[in-house]
């Protein structure tokens, strides 16, 4: 039996592969209302914010330069400009907070954690010092560290960024913001066991379950069953870098490269709420 071999053109090839990685109609009617609350209203006619929408995702999930975005979904400039009005903008914030004000999933218990990602050579050079963008030394080179808050369901509810060698207390006090819903228990390893931190949980009348340093004098009781539960945090990380954008740093500011994480962290939403 032989077999017949059709040969596509290329550009047919890659309009394949996007078509089939296209966000769907509920997706895109989420994202378009938070869309056309932050344009200005005196602003240019408004492109296929659609179309651009896909073609930043396509960016996050493959983690290629923008130069290689493929011309089905415009100019990789003009797509890359957008990106930057919306981040600057806070739109993924604004889009993050109000998945978490919608109480829409059970929030009572929730974890927090860090992990740190390399950082490729190119991202280096931002304005500003590569200190204040996020950028640091640890014994994984040129990195960065993620600090990560999640629900009940393993959904992210809080995103932030520090240099590679950054403490996780320092990590504790960006993401335990008091504008999100107030967890009954928290959920962290070891690297959170600190007076200071026990201390702000039972003042704001949070039950801390965090495992003792070895070196801690006054030893202190953990349920173990409960503590399980934080596998979820692990595996939001795992999910977080299937997206190429996220599992290594390519962007110089840390605005870009956060914004990525939180478009990331929102997809994973949708993908939740869907099923």
């Amino acid at each position: 039996m032989r077999w017949l071999w059709i040969a596509l053109p290329v550009p047919v090839l890659a309009l394949t592969s996007v078509a089939r990685n296209l966000m769907s109609n509920d997706e895109w009617a989420f994202f378009e209302r938070f869309i056309l609350a932050v344009r200005s209203p005196n602003g240019r006619k408004p492109t296929n914010h659609r179309l651009v929408l896909d073609g930043i995702f396509w960016i996050a999930r493959t983690g290629s330069p923008w130069r290689d975005l493929p011309e089905e979904f415009g100019k990789w400039s003009s797509v890359y400009r957008q990106f930057r009005r919306w981040t600057l903008a806070g739109l993924w914030e604004q889009i993050l907070e109000a998945l978490n004000e919608s109480r829409i999933v059970p929030d009572a218990l929730q974890m927090i954690d860090s992990t740190v990602v390399r950082a490729h050579h190119q991202a280096a050079g931002g304005k500003r010092g590569t200190p204040r963008q996020g950028f640091g030394r640890s014994r994984g080179g040129f990195t960065t560290k993620i600090h990560l808050r999640v629900n009940a369901a393993g959904l992210p509810m809080r995103t932030e960024i520090t240099a590679g060698q950054t403490s996780d207390y320092l990590g504790f006090d960006l993401v335990m913001a008091d504008n999100l819903p107030e967890p009954s228990v928290l959920l962290a390893d070891r690297g959170y066991d600190s007076d200071n931190i026990r201390k702000t949980m039972e003042v704001r009348d949070v039950v801390p379950v965090i495992p003792m340093r070895k070196t801690r004098k006054l030893r202190v009781a953990v349920d173990r069953r409960l503590y399980r539960l934080r596998n979820l945090v692990e595996r939001c990380f795992n999910k977080l870098k299937n997206a190429r954008r996220v599992a290594t740093r390519y962007d110089k500011t840390a605005e870009s490269f956060l914004g990525f994480i939180d478009i990331t962290s929102i997809r994973l939403w949708l993908r939740h709420l869907s099923t």
